[in-house]
C-alpha cells in the first residue's frame, strides 16, 4: 500500500491517523503510518509543547503532524469571561436541568469547567507557533483553509498544509488559498462533517483539484482503504478508529464501554457539541438536545463554552448512556481494544488481500 505520499513523507503506508492522544499518534507513526495530533484539547501552549516534545522522543524519528481548529476568517473574540456573557441564561438553565434529569453528578468542590479554549482562533494560532518549533511534517486544519498569513507562516518553515473539505467547491477554494493536501471527509465521519457521503465525495474532489487527496469518513479496514484508493485518493485519513486502541487513555471506562457496544446506526449529526454540525455518539445527552423543548445550539465557540463543564461532568460520571463523544459511523466495527500496531497491520494485510482478489476478477 504505497502511493506518492509515502515518498513525500517518508512513511511506509499512506495511512494518516488523527487523534487527540500523543501516545496514539506516536504509535501510528512508529507502525509505519503518519500520526496527526489534534491540538484543540490543549488550552495552554506549554502543555502542547510538552506533548510534542514527548512525541519527538517517542516516534523513533518517524514523521508526524498536528491538527488545528481555525476558521479562514478571523472572528471577533474576547476572553472566555467576555464570551460567557453572550450565552443566554435559558441555555445555561437547560444544561443544568438536563444534567440533573440524566443523573450526572456535579463536580467536586473547587473544580470548574474552564472549557476547551483550543476552539478559539487566538489559541489555535498559538498552537501553530508552538508546533513549528518542533520537527512536524504537516499542519492540518479541521475547519478548511487557515488564514492566508498562517499558510504563509507554515510554508516558510517548509511544512505543507492540509485542510478538510466536505464539498468539491470547498476543495477548490482550499487549493486556491495555497493548501497542499485536501482531506475529503464524507458524511460518515466523526466530528465536524458535511452532508456528502465518502463514496460520492472522494471522486468529486479528486476530479476537482490537482493536489493529493486523502479519503476520510467511515474507513476502518483494508477493504475500505482499497476502495478509497480505487476512487482516486492518495491515502486515507482515519480518526474514530483509534479511539478503542490500547494506547488511547484520554477517555474513561464509560466512554470506552459505550464505543465498544455501539453499532453503525448509533451516531447522530448535530450542532450540540461545538455549534457546527458534528457527528457524535447517540446517547441520552444528544437525545435531550433533540427534544422539542430544547433550545437551538449556539454558534461556535459559544456552544462549546456552554457545554464544556457539562462534558467534564459527564466524563467524570463514567455513565455510558450519557457519553458526549465525537465518533463516526465506523464505530460499528470498533468492537475490541487492540494495540495501534495490530490495527494498522490488519488493515494493511486486508488491503493486500483485497487487491489480490480484485486482480483475479475478469
Amino acid at each position: 500500500m504505497r502511493t506518492s505520499l509515502c515518498e513525500r513523507f517518508g512513511i511506509e503506508h499512506p495511512v494518516f491517523g488523527f487523534t487527540p492522544s500523543e501516545h496514539v499518534a506516536a504509535a501510528i507513526s512508529r507502525a509505519g503510518g503518519f500520526g496527526v495530533l489534534g491540538c484543540v484539547r490543549f488550552n495552554d501552549a506549554e502543555d502542547l509543547d510538552r506533548a510534542l516534545t514527548w512525541m519527538d522522543e517517542n516516534t523513533d524519528g518517524k514523521p508526524y503532524g498536528v491538527d488545528i481548529v481555525m476558521p479562514a476568517k478571523v472572528p471577533a473574540e474576547g476572553t472566555q469571561i467576555d464570551l460567557d456573557k453572550l450565552i443566554p441564561q435559558g441555555h445555561k438553565d437547560f444544561v443544568q436541568r438536563t444534567l440533573q434529569k440524566l443523573g450526572v453528578p456535579p463536580l467536586p468542590d473547587g473544580e470548574g469547567g474552564e472549557g476547551v479554549l483550543g476552539w478559539l482562533h487566538s489559541v489555535a494560532r498559538s498552537h501553530v507557533d508552538v508546533a513549528l518549533e518542533h520537527p512536524i511534517r504537516l499542519i492540518a486544519n479541521a475547519l478548511g483553509s487557515p488564514p492566508a498569513d498562517v499558510i504563509e507562516q507554515v510554508h516558510a518553515k517548509g511544512v505543507p498544509v492540509a485542510a478538510l473539505a466536505g464539498k468539491a467547491e470547498h476543495a477548490r477554494r482550499h487549493v486556491a488559498n495555497g493548501v497542499d493536501i485536501v482531506v475529503a471527509q464524507g458524511y460518515e465521519a466523526g466530528g465536524h462533517t458535511g452532508e456528502v457521503a465518502t463514496m460520492v465525495l472522494v471522486p468529486e474532489i479528486v476530479d476537482a483539484v490537482d493536489v493529493p487527496v486523502l479519503a476520510a469518513g467511515g474507513i476502518g479496514s483494508g477493504r475500505q482503504a482499497a476502495a478509497a484508493l480505487a476512487l482516486g485518493a492518495d491515502g486515507v485519513w482515519m480518526g474514530s478508529y483509534w479511539l478503542t486502541t490500547a494506547e488511547y487513555t484520554l477517555g474513561n471506562s464509560g466512554t470506552q464501554r459505550a464505543l465498544l457496544a455501539a453499532g453503525s446506526s448509533d451516531t447522530v449529526r448535530t450542532r450540540v457539541y461545538t455549534g457546527k454540525p458534528a457527528r457524535l455518539l447517540k446517547t441520552r445527552w444528544t437525545e435531550a438536545w433533540a427534544e422539542e423543548s430544547a433550545p437551538e445550539p449556539l454558534p461556535m465557540p459559544l456552544q462549546n463554552i456552554l457545554v464544556s463543564e457539562a462534558h467534564l461532568r459527564i466524563a467524570r460520571s463514567e455513565d455510558p448512556s450519557v457519553v458526549s463523544m465525537p465518533v463516526g459511523q465506523v464505530v460499528g466495527r470498533m468492537n475490541e481494544v487492540r494495540p495501534v500496531a495490530d490495527v494498522l497491520a490488519d488493515l494493511i494485510r486486508e488491503f493486500g488481500d483485497t487487491v489480490e482478489r480484485l486482480n483475479k476478477l475478469r
